[in-house]
């Protein structure tokens, strides 16, 4: 249990960090009071936290990299989206439902596609997610193809559904922040250790008795969970879902806030989801020169602060960050 003593010790460590995630949470608060289509905004910011922080378990804590795991969000949004909004179901059943199988097919795929390195790992990854979104687009007597599936229902149990976009909000918040405070606990655990080392070196890490096959295995599914709640939230909040949700757009967004946020960091993965999500609304009065200006802030960003968000301690202290801040 985190005392607030420890915590009082954090935020005294991390000053511009601290500072941040006050900035955050003021401006989450101030979008909550006010309403308006910021809310949306911020519906999709706290759905890619989670998407990004399981990333994050794979890509940052395990040193590994994938570029498919759009696949397994869209698995198990398009299982609920199918099953709520065609046959009935109860957006709960259907969740479930959809995230096992996600979590099946991560397991079916994963098995052979670790045993692969590098580069070669990356594109194994990238096929699969391909392969995801032309089953999406192709198959359309279930999927409607590009016109997408529509009706589909919030979250709830019976009576007990969230439809006010501001209920949906905090419930979205709410599982963004167990999702945070989950990956900081696998962090700090025997298996964080374990994939710390796997990502210092496969090899150091064999000679030290971990089953590197069966660690990495491990990381791919909890990310691929969480990538699969993300699919599910997603539609459910949103009541619908076409193939582009899934597509190449959702990964380079992805990587995107990883890297902006911090990539190995517990936090700043979802950090990044919400700079990057709120950025292009701050910039849209630029009409024509918004992208450019997008990119530019994108690139000193990652020049002046090349750790991400989560490495800003840095002008504070003048020291490296601690691995896991």
């Amino acid at each position: 249990m985190i005392s607030l003593a420890t915590i009082w010790d954090k935020a005294r460590a991390n000053p511009v960090l601290t500072i941040l995630w006050a900035l955050a949470a003021a401006l989450i608060l101030f979008v909550y009071v006010r309403g308006g289509y910021l809310i949306a905004v911020l519906h999709f910011a706290a759905i890619y936290a989670i998407f990004v922080t399981g990333l994050n378990i794979f890509m940052g804590y395990a040193g590994q990299v994938s570029f498919g795991h759009s696949a397994f969000a869209a698995i198990s949004g398009y299982t609920s989206a199918v099953l709520t909004a065609n046959y009935g179901w109860e957006p709960l059943s259907a969740a479930v439902l959809g995230l096992s199988a996600a979590l099946l097919c991560a397991l079916i795929v994963g098995y052979p596609t670790l045993r692969l390195r590098g580069h070669y790992l990356a594109m194994a990854t990238l096929a699969i997610g391909l392969i995801a979104y032309e089953i999406a687009v192709e198959w359309g007597s279930v999927t409607q193809g590009y016109m997408g599936i529509s009706g589909i229902p919030p979250l709830g149990i019976g009576r007990l559904t969230v439809t006010s976009d501001r209920g949906i909000l905090v419930l979205l918040l709410i599982v963004a922040a167990l999702a945070v405070l989950a990956a900081a606990g696998i962090r700090r655990s025997r298996l964080g250790r374990a994939f710390v080392a796997i990502a210092g070196s496969e090899d150091a890490a064999r000679a030290l008795g971990i089953d590197v096959a069966r660690y990495k295995l491990i990381a791919f599914l909890i990310s691929a969970f969480y990538a699969a709640l993300a699919g599910t939230l997603f539609v459910h909040a949103v009541g619908f879902v076409s193939p582009e949700v899934f597509g190449l757009h959702m990964v380079v967004l992805a990587f995107t806030m990883l890297y902006v946020g911090g990539i190995g960091t517990i936090g700043g993965a979802a950090l990044g989801a919400l700079v990057v999500a709120l950025l292009p609304e701050t910039i849209r009065k630029l009409s024509e020169f918004q992208d450019l200006a997008y990119g530019a802030l994108l690139i000193l960003l990652l020049i002046f602060a090349p750790g991400g968000l989560a490495s800003l301690p840095r002008l504070w202290s003048h020291k490296p960050v601690k691995e896991g801040a």
